[in-house]
């Protein structure tokens, strides 16, 4: 077989991914505006709730006790996350010096799964008309409702938060036992939140004189209607990291990383294939820890691997390749809870799906083509390839043919030189030919 990248390319390539990943990894914080004592510490939370969030709130409540923070506003617009990094969050949000207001804005955001918790721990809920919470029953390894054991220890763990705060508790056991979710109206209506607002600037006025208790067992008197905004950002290489918590972005890597190995493992030595799929992988699986998996999707996962690289072993048949292929679509289905919102949508599922079979049967058959194709060294090689005589007498003559100039043995015809001649046979360094016209 040979390799259609060269293994210096490959080096040269897999040195620049090393390091622009040292780059992002010890990339410096991103530039903060200087907080004031007495400013509005903002942090947003997009997207599903990961380990990366939580250090992120972690980080604002250390910045906000610092700098004597008035309080710190968390909008929040998440489908829900992994139930113990929610419980650390809201650990951290429960202990704060500092006080807390979660906003679910804007219109159309929700504070769904696990945002039902964070919401709930706040010191002051705030929710945009248009937006919604609840929908917090947890998700177990087999991809439906955990046993009623678990589901009780996390209900009584949303009834406390409520009793904490003073909200609506029947909602908060409502939202993980049976899964409800309701409209901020009728949250601020049943009291699972404190009120509604528009805007930033609407929920910091309307807050303003409000007192909160905290952590400590102090009361404070919120002072934000005149307060200053200091925007809290994650750092470069959070915000990366944040990125790839993304399950779309988990299913294309999983493709794309198998496709590279396959190819590596069917073009032995260049090194590229099998640098960029490793790459891929990683960054695929770790994408899978933050996210809330089963394990029925991630055995699916790697039985739909194996059966795509199996491929290349059977080539021309497709029944493994279409083997891998349905159960990487089922592992798609099935690595996350789709009611959640954390799902691979079907735009990016099936086209994914399509593309990694038609890949891994495609590598499959060029490397079978490769493996049959007659030897490019050892004697049998130059069989059949066309030379031209360069030297030509009565008892030697030599033949140029790939860049270099053989010893031929012409049969005992005289040759002319210059004729165009056929290999047809070969003995050590001597090749046997024939003018083409015979």
């Amino acid at each position: 077989m040979y390799t259609v990248i060269p293994g210096r390319l490959g080096r040269m390539l897999l040195a620049a991914l090393t390091a622009m990943l040292a780059l992002v990894l010890a990339a410096p914080a991103a530039a903060q505006m200087e907080a004031s004592p007495g400013d509005v510490l903002v942090m947003e939370v997009r997207g599903p709730i990961t380990q990366v969030t939580s250090d992120h709130l972690m980080d604002a409540v250390t910045e906000a006790e610092a700098t004597e923070a008035a309080a710190i506003l968390l909008q929040l617009d998440t489908p829900g996350g992994a139930l113990e990094t929610t419980r650390n969050m809201v650990q951290t949000m429960l202990l704060s010096e500092v006080p807390i207001i979660v906003h679910v804005e804007p219109s159309g955001s929700r504070a769904g799964s696990a945002g039902t918790f964070i919401t709930y721990a706040a010191h002051v809920a705030a929710m945009a008309p248009g937006t919604t919470i609840g929908a917090a029953t947890p998700v177990g390894a087999q991809g439906g409702e955990v046993i009623d054991k678990i589901i009780e220890d996390t209900a009584s763990y949303a009834e406390s938060l409520a009793e904490q705060r003073g909200r609506d508790v029947d909602f908060a056991r409502e939202a993980v036992v049976d899964g409800r979710s309701i409209t901020a109206e009728a949250a601020a209506e049943i009291g699972a939140i404190d009120l509604l607002a528009d805007t930033r600037e609407e929920l910091l006025s309307a807050v303003d004189g409000e007192e909160v208790p905290l952590g400590t067992g102090e009361t404070v008197t919120l002072e934000t209607a005149d307060a200053g905004v200091t925007e809290f950002e994650m750092t470069f290489a959070r915000s990366i990291l944040q990125a790839l918590a993304n399950p779309e972005l988990a299913f294309i890597f999983i493709s794309i990383g198998t496709l590279a190995v396959i190819y590596e493992l069917a073009n032995p030595g260049a090194g590229i294939g099998g640098t960029i799929g490793a790459i891929m992988l990683i960054l695929a699986f770790y994408s899978l820890s933050v996210l809330p998996t089963n394990f029925a999707g991630v055995a699916l996962l790697l039985l739909a691997i194996g059966l795509l690289i199996a491929e290349l072993f059977a080539p021309g048949v497709g029944v493994l390749a279409g083997g891998g292929a349905l159960a990487l679509l089922f592992a798609g289905l099935l690595l996350f809870d789709r009611t959640t919102g954390v799902a691979v949508s079907w735009w990016v599922l099936v086209p994914t799906v399509a593309l990694a079979a038609a890949g891994a049967v495609g590598i499959a058959i060029m490397a079978a083509r490769e493996r049959n194709r007659p030897p490019a060294l050892g004697e049998g090689a130059m069989i059949g390839k066309r030379a031209e005589v360069r030297v030509s007498s009565n008892d030697y003559t030599q033949v140029f043919v790939d860049g270099a100039l053989w010893q031929a043995d012409t049969a005992g015809q005289q040759l002319k030189q210059g004729t165009r001649v056929r290999i047809v046979g070969q003995d050590g360094l001597t090749l046997h030919v024939e003018p083409e016209e015979q």
